[in-house]
């Protein structure tokens, strides 16, 4: 059967088309104007909507609807209830009111909330974001909500995004009045963001705890194949997976969700999502809903699908490419050079706020891409290192050059490219090449955030990026403002702010020791892992520049700092035991049981009078192994004791960092030795051979 996607695309959506069919049009006006401007929507609009939103859900099969929002769990949560309501006689009729639509009431005690919640003060809320469509999954209504305490800080991702989208429209939109857009009257980010992931077989994922605990292998030897002929990136997708793609996509479809490219990545079993830009918070609640899909799917087919940012050490792990720009009601992409970007003022003014603005905050980009996970990542040769800097490209880089040299620039006309044989067609060269290993990286009319975890939700980076923008534009809004004369303050400023901020700007290969010693040079950041990136985010300078615009209030700050600290902790020690559990319980059995099979064949060899000097080196090696593990061991259990007497959040995570960590790493080497040599009969977990290429 033919799929007809232009009909399929939206259906589970109580979109834009529904709202004009089912609505008045005085509601439809109302809602649309809430929508648009940003306005609060009075409860008899609210009333109208429910029930044309109820009926229209009902149809679709749904007898529950839910507050769909996202806790600071990094996943979405959802408390559903049924549209029944009581009638005399023990019947019952569905309704749905604009009361419950707005708002509803979770209990707020068991998510995390740093402190800004006692487990006896359970109140929270959730309040509907018309602005994010409602959407069906599983036979009930969803509505995307924020969610907040009973004294209004922010409990969830989502509330702090729109703040900044808030204040970014404003501080971009006053630039603008600036340079006579007297038409637009708001200002929004979009995204676009990639997903990458991985799909083994259902059974193999079944048999190692350690994917199964904590996402990753905690073990695990090199196969005799990996990524090194390159052959799986952009390859013949197999046929089990490809089924999976058709549903994943047909099921983003229905949800309204722009899933538009999928292919092979890299390593061996991992694969690609990407969809068309959205609005930024539409695109978090779409990225979300992409990530649950895809475990979801990914169970039927028989498989698992794995979304730590690095399951498989020796290989490839997986990022999220956080495609960012910024656009006007009018439909002006502010980031798009045009055909003579040099003379291009307001894109230079709004490029050299993004310059400025990732130099003055590069400490708060790279926070708000730390975790456990990505700490595997970033700086492996396979991801941006993470020190922040950013790419423009060679025309770009030499319009800035010019501006601060104060020299002539004459814009690049676009060349065919003759590819050599004559059958083939002469297509357009891009002015820049692309640059891979760079954490923000300029491409086309947008910026790629390439610094991402794969799990991550985005809300965090696209909160910062637009906050620190926002400040920016403010600064530059001022001092415009000011101006004597409006074009030579403009020169001025984009110049001067561009002579001080080059230092951000890198063209180069990122994944090069020397760029790590230029970094240090230059004066940029060099966080290395989660520990050490996230005291930059509760420092007085982030304090000032969220408070400033209403995105955090320093309380908020402050738990979300314990929040990502607890969490960090909490993730290595579960790793810590899931180790200390498969040694203990498996491994070791595995280790003893070959050591004891090579002590029989030399002694069964030496009773014979037969030469045993290969079976007793064998042996000694093995012995050796054993002996280490178990020290290892040792050290892990005293050190995972002595870290559970550590009260202080910041200290324990460093702790977890720095003993933990490393005890699991000298543990792991020892194990992936000893797989190395024990016979896969014995060895009790499938290999790393077996997992990545169990999808035939």
């Amino acid at each position: 059967m033919t799929m007809n996607v232009p009909e399929l695309f939206g259906s589970k959506v109580f979109n834009d088309e529904v709202m004009k069919e089912r609505l008045p049009k005085d509601t439809y006006k109302a809602l649309k104007k809430t929508i648009d401007e940003g306005l609060h929507l009075q409860l008899d609009v609210a009333n109208v909507v429910a029930h044309a939103m109820k009926d229209w859900a009902i149809e679709q099969g749904a007898t529950h609807f839910t507050h769909w929002f996202q806790p600071m769990t990094g996943i979405t949560a959802e408390k559903h209830d049924s549209f029944i309501s009581p009638e005399p006689g023990g019947k019952v009729i569905m309704s749905f009111s604009g009361k419950e639509l707005v708002k509803g009431e979770p209990d707020a005690s068991s998510f995390p909330s740093g402190g800004l919640r006692a487990t006896f003060e359970a109140r929270g809320y959730t309040a509907w974001d018309p602005t994010s469509y409602a959407f069906i999954k599983d036979d009930t209504l969803c509505i995307p909500t924020a969610f907040c305490s009973y004294s209004g800080e922010a409990l969830d991702k989502k509330t702090p995004l729109l703040r900044s989208m808030q204040a970014l429209d404003k501080s971009a939109v006053r630039v603008l009045m600036l340079f006579g857009n007297s038409d637009v009257k708001r200002v929004i980010t979009t995204v676009g963001p990639e997903q990458e992931y991985f799909l083994i077989d259902k059974e193999v994922y079944n048999k190692r705890p350690d994917i199964i605990y904590t996402g990753r292998t905690l073990f695990g030897a090199k196969p005799p194949k990996g990524q090194e002929l390159e052959d799986h990136y952009f390859g013949t997708i197999k046929e089990r997976v490809s089924s999976y793609m058709k549903e994943l996509d047909e099921e983003l479809w229905k949800l309204g969700i722009l899933a538009k490219t999928k292919h092979n990545e890299v390593a061996p079993a991992q694969h690609e999502l990407a969809p068309i830009f959205s609005t930024t918070n539409i695109a978090t609640d779409h990225n979300q809903l992409t990530m649950e899909l895809m475990k979801t799917i990914a169970s039927r087919h028989g498989m698992a699908c794995l979304l730590h940012e690095k399951p498989f050490a020796g290989v490839n792990g997986s990022g999220k490419h956080n495609n960012w720009s910024i656009s006007t009601d009018t439909g002006m992409n502010l980031l798009e050079p045009g055909a003579t970007p040099s003379q291009n003022a307001q894109f230079l003014l709004f490029l050299t706020a993004v310059i400025k603005a990732v130099d003055d905050y590069q400490e708060l980009l790279r926070v708000s891409v730390a975790s456990a996970g990505n700490d595997h990542r970033l700086g492996a040769n396979e991801a941006p290192p993470a020190i922040i800097s950013m790419f423009l490209g060679d025309e770009l880089e030499g319009i800035v050059e010019s501006i601060i040299n104060g020299t002539d620039y004459h814009d690049k006309e676009k060349k065919l490219m003759s590819i050599g044989a004559t059958v083939l067609p002469h297509i357009p060269q891009d002015t820049t090449d692309r640059n891979r290993t760079s954490p923000f990286a300029f491409t086309g009319n947008k910026f790629e955030f390439r610094s991402l975890g794969s799990s991550a939700s985005i809300s965090g980076p696209n909160v910062v990026l637009n906050t620190i923008v926002a400040e920016v534009l403010d600064q530059f809004a001022g001092e415009l403002e000011k101006a004597d004369d409006f074009e030579k303050g403009l020169n001025e400023l984009v110049r001067r702010e561009l002579t001080a901020h080059q230092r951000i700007i890198f063209n180069g290969n990122g994944y090069a020791d020397e760029w790590v010693k230029e970094a240090e040079k230059r004066g940029l950041a060099n966080l290395k892992s989660t520990v050490d990136a996230l005291p930059a985010f509760i420092s007085d300078k982030a304090i000032e520049v969220f408070t400033k615009h209403g995105v955090y209030s320093k309380t908020e700050l402050m738990s979300r700092y314990d929040i990502m600290l607890e969490n960090y902790e909490k993730i290595i020690h579960i790793e810590a035991l899931t180790m200390d559990s498969m040694v203990k319980k498996d491994i070791m059995a595995a280790a003893y049981e070959f050591e004891g099979e090579i002590a029989k064949t030399v002694k069964a060899k030496a009773d014979a009078g037969v030469g045993t000097a290969v079976e007793s080196k064998q042996l000694a090696k093995v012995s050796a192994l054993v002996e280490a593990m178990t020290d290892k061991l040792e050290k892990l259990e005293a050190d995972i004791e002595k870290g559970s007497e550590i009260s202080e959040v910041f200290e324990s995570a460093k702790y977890a960092r720095e003993v933990l960590f490393e005890d699991m790493s000298e543990l792991r080497e020892i194990v992936d030795a000893l797989e190395v040599l024990v016979p896969g009969k014995i060895w009790p977990y499938p290999t790393y051979g077996e997992i990545l290429y169990s999808v035939k």
